[in-house]
């Protein structure tokens, strides 16, 4: 899957996966007020077994086929996030 990853500029260290081509403004409202504007980190084709440097890639993509989006998180920003997501 072609992927692009957006990082955001209000919070530090927080990306969105998206599929190559999805329209931000689409995704809950919620998001992406708390997201901000994304900025275009990098672009990639995401397949299972790829190494990332936080997660598997099979739960990213498992993510994106069910909800359209992954969300990632600074390490310990866990217990912040509300069940929005």
């Amino acid at each position: 899957m072609l992927v692009e990853v957006f990082r955001s500029a209000r919070k530090k260290g927080t990306y969105l996966y998206l599929p190559r081509g999805a329209n931000f403004e689409e995704l809950p409202e919620v998001l992406r007020q708390t997201f901000g504007t994304p900025e275009l980190a990098l672009s990639l084709n995401l397949t299972e077994g790829r190494k990332l440097a936080r997660y598997e890639a099979e739960e990213v993509l498992t993510a994106l086929d069910q909800h359209g989006f992954f969300l990632q998180l600074p390490p310990g920003a866990m217990s912040e996030v509300s069940d929005a997501y």
